[in-house]
């Protein structure tokens, strides 16, 4: 999906409401023929009440002026029979002529305007219902985007995308669905009616049509441009407030309240730049367009008057073509503002294209079906770079660990720990090689199936709003209450939940900012532990336990041995010294293997990390 004529690749989306759209369109036709034909109707007043040119009255009432018309009506239709009967019911007097057709007036504005509502209505939900289904869409390409794109990005550009650029994505629908189609069907009846009334001086006012268009289409490029340069800013806008938000402990700790104002200051000012861009061109187009409607009629003005003043023309028909015209512009003058909010609807439907045309996760079409781990999990010659690093965060990495063992990678930071974990779970993909569980490549396994089978505890603790026992209860969302207990127990988090106000139920806030470090992890691993996950993975997941309930919590990982296979991150040596092999890593290679003990006689680079008594936290 390209981004050239976004908008239009979007609006696309509003035919999938077929009945709706069907609905709308003839609903403003039927508004805009009541219009056109009410205009008629008033031009047949005036010829009731004006004098003709020749100073004389019409004389003729509106029973006269059927029967002198019937003649051109279509032969098919005239020969019924039928228009004769209904013609001899019309009034005959003049007076009452005038009232029947201002009664019928009456009545067309009421259908005109019923109709109007049900098109806007139908208009509006089908608008409302598409832009829900694009921003569901573009949020549901997100949450399939690879762990890469989502760190090289920035989540604020995305989450403004979602938010910010479909709201204006919706005002663009909005202005073509429910206000285009009316205005333009307006204004074409109003012309008909005036080309019906007098054709001669329609004929003068639509040669400045193209003058128009050449306008709003230079206007609306200016607009598009800056538009789309005002939302990146917005999304730097939100960047810098969340940052600010989520760090605010850490802001106000180093005094750093100004520093945060001026970062927002800046990003505020070149939102406002592009904004008064968008004024100007904006500004400048409607005094032009008025320009020229004004120029237009003060030329008829002149023609008319001649006409009038040598007996050429008809002051009725100069009248009501006068006012047909005039009801044309005011419905097709608001079109050019109508056209600047579709430029800058554009230019939002552009970054919503970029980001679902962005990269997913891959999918496999018949994707191998992937039995409970029972066997090893295998690291076959596997290499990784991020993007735009000039070194492999993982080099050449060849290991095997058999079902059931605990194995613990030890490095410095920036060792490839923590990625090489990563690529178990597949967020993200081996440049080189591949990984096998039970000698199956798990590039040829259905994500789902994959991830099902493992367990993450990272260091950083990701909690949601809502109670503690819903965010134990995440990985698994049909679990039982007693399921939930258990993994928290399992976990040794039950005590303090019991201690809570409200037990399990207790509501921790987003990020779960009520709780202390420790508990958030320890409900982390409990969540972890609820789906008996056959791989469990802990990248630094016991880094703000204290040292007893870290080893309460290897002495639980430990019982179920057999069960699953372990691999773990750690900082601590306690934690390290029982694990079944512990993996020394540096520059993303495999520098040693083996037991606590056999790396203390061999491994000087083992020796110095556990003199130490810290294994450092990575960071990729």
């Amino acid at each position: 999906m390209t981004t050239r004529g976004a908008f239009w690749q979007l609006a696309k989306r509003l035919l999938q409401h077929k009945k709706r759209a069907a609905g709308a369109i003839v609903m403003a036709f039927v508004s805009a023929a009541g219009l056109g034909v009410g205009l008629i109707g008033i031009a047949l007043v005036l010829r009731q009440v004006l004098p003709d040119p020749a100073g004389g009255s019409d004389g003729r009432s509106l029973r006269e002026m059927a029967q002198e018309n019937v003649g051109r009506l279509p032969e098919w239709l005239s020969a019924r029979g039928g228009s004769q009967a209904w013609i001899e019911t019309l009034p005959t007097d003049r007076f009452d002529s005038v009232l029947w057709l201002v009664l019928a007036l009456g009545a067309l504005t009421f259908i005109g305007g019923t109709a109007n509502f049900l098109h806007r209505y139908l208009s509006l939900s089908m608008t409302t219902h598409t832009v829900a289904a694009v921003r569901r869409d573009a949020y549901a390409h997100v949450l399939k985007m690879p762990l890469g794109r989502i760190i090289g990005g920035s989540s604020a550009d995305m989450i403004s995308r979602i938010v910010n650029d479909t709201n204006m994505l919706g005002r663009g629908f909005t202005s073509l669905t429910s206000q285009v189609v009316a205005q333009l069907t307006k204004g074409l009846a109003a012309l008909v009616a005036a080309v019906i009334i007098d054709w001669r001086l329609s004929i003068v006012t639509l040669g400045v049509a193209p003058i128009m268009v050449i306008v709003i289409r230079k206007f609306g490029k200016r607009i598009r441009r800056a538009s789309k340069r005002a939302l990146k800013g917005q999304a730097k806008l939100l960047e810098a407030a969340t940052e600010a938000m989520l760090g605010f402990r850490v802001m106000k700790v180093y005094g750093a309240e100004q520093r945060e104002l001026e970062r927002f200051e800046k990003h505020n000012q070149d939102v406002v730049r592009e904004q008064l861009r968008v004024r100007t061109a904006r500004a400048l187009s409607g005094p032009l367009i008025e320009l020229l409607a004004i120029a237009v009629m003060g030329g008829l003005a002149v023609v008319a008057a001649k006409a009038i003043i040598d007996n050429e023309l008809d002051p009725a028909n100069f009248l009501t073509a006068l006012m047909s015209l005039a009801v044309a512009g005011n419905a097709l003058k608001p079109l050019n503002n109508l056209f600047q909010v579709i430029q800058q609807a554009d230019a939002a439907a552009q970054r919503l294209v970029e980001l679902m045309g962005g990269e997913s996760e891959p999918t496999i079409e018949g994707a191998k079906a992937l039995p409970r781990h029972t066997t090893s999990v295998s690291f076959d010659d596997v290499s990784f770079a991020y993007s735009g690093a000039n070194v492999n965060a993982v080099d050449g990495v060849s290991l095997e660990i058999p079902f059931g063992s605990t194995v613990a990678f030890v490095g410095p930071n920036g060792c490839g720990k923590t990625t090489l974990l990563g690529l178990v779970p597949r967020l993200y993909e081996p440049g080189a090689g591949c990984v096998r569980i039970d000698g199956v490549d798990i590039a040829a396994v259905d994500l789902q199936e994959l991830r099902a089978q493992i367990g993450v505890v990272t260091q950083e603790v990701v909690l949601f709003a809502g109670t503690i026992a819903e965010n134990i209860g995440y990985s698994k969302p049909d679990a039982t209450r007693n399921e939930i207990e258990q993994a928290a127990q399992l976990a040794h988090a039950d005590a303090f939940i019991r201690e809570m106000p409200e037990g399990y139920d207790t509501a921790v806030g987003a990020q779960g900012l009520t709780l202390s470090g420790g508990q958030r992890q320890r409900l982390s691993i409990a969540r972890a532990l609820l789906r008996d996950p056959a791989i469990l993975i802990l990248d630094e997941a016991t880094s703000m336990i204290d040292s007893e309930s870290e080893a309460q919590i290897a002495a639980a990982i430990a019982e179920q041995g057999g069960q699953r296979t372990c691999l773990i991150v750690a900082h601590r040596l306690s934690t390290i010294v029982h694990a079944d092999r512990i993996v020394v890593m540096d520059k993303g290679k495999v520098i040693d293997s083996g037991r606590h003990d056999e790396l203390l006689e061999r491994s000087g680079a083992y020796r110095q990390l556990a003199a130490h008594q810290i294994v450092p936290a990575a960071t990729k």
